[in-house]
């Protein structure tokens, strides 16, 4: 098992304790295309960061690859987070001053990796999301949708066990969207364990499961039935 959350509570703390979550339990499979829904303050980005080591539960037990978290040091966490997950936000998160080429090799300078295997790698990423004539640009010179695909070069760039996106189509016009979407769809349909974040119906039923939370709370966890790929949704 890939994902194992057990009771999982966070709370903060501002004169009045604010429960963000509340008891979440699940698990999730190596493979699996999992989509997390819920409106606004459902505590949806809250059990995405904890999942990936952004932030620490109150709490309850978080197992990731049979590995208890609980307890890890930051610095543990930070390198299993380096090393097994990737990450792809609704802004992109890309750094304005450095190539596309650059931006998505930044995971590569935590590992120790030789900057000539680096740069292959960045390429081949690049290539997976169909940017690899763009590594010389800067993310200013690139639509929203191309930054956003850089953003997932980089996510792919050290093969993590699992790719986070938070509400990736947030920022984008409905075709750049689907193109994103589609990506996703393709990744997972490769063997990639992905992780989706979401507030749209549309956008969750790309996913083979969602997990709905509600108050911080599971509502419901089910598999999506006739799955369509994402080009199907649009015609």
């Amino acid at each position: 098992m890939l994902i194992e959350v057990e009771n999982v509570t966070k709370e903060y703390s501002n004169e009045v304790i604010t429960k963000a979550l509340n008891g979440v339990s699940f698990k999730i499979r190596r493979g699996e295309f999992v989509a997390i829904m819920g409106p606004s303050g459902s505590g949806k980005s809250t059990l995405l960061h904890i999942l990936g080591l952004l932030d620490r539960p109150t709490s309850g037990i978080y197992r990731f690859e049979g590995k208890l978290t609980n307890n890890l040091s930051d610095d543990e966490a930070s390198r299993l987070r380096n090393k097994k997950m990737g990450f792809v936000f609704q802004n992109y998160n890309l750094l304005p001053r450095i190539t596309v080429l650059e931006n998505v090799k930044l995971p590569l300078m935590y590992s120790g990796i030789k900057d000539k295997y680096a740069t292959q790698k960045a390429f081949n990423a690049l290539d997976a999301v169909g940017l690899k004539n763009k590594a010389s640009h800067y993310p200013n010179q690139l639509s929203g949708g191309e930054q956003q695909r850089v953003a997932i070069a980089r996510a792919l760039v050290n093969n993590p066990s699992i790719i986070f996106a938070d509400e990736p189509t947030g920022n984008l016009d409905s075709k750049s969207g689907e193109r994103i979407l589609k990506i996703f769809q393709d990744l997972n349909q490769k063997g990639h364990t992905i992780i989706l974040v979401t507030h749209e119906t549309l956008t969750a039923q790309i996913a083979e499961r969602i997990i709905k939370l509600k108050d911080g709370k599971i509502i419901s966890d089910e598999p999506v039935t006739n799955r369509k790929k994402v080009n199907e949704f649009w015609k």
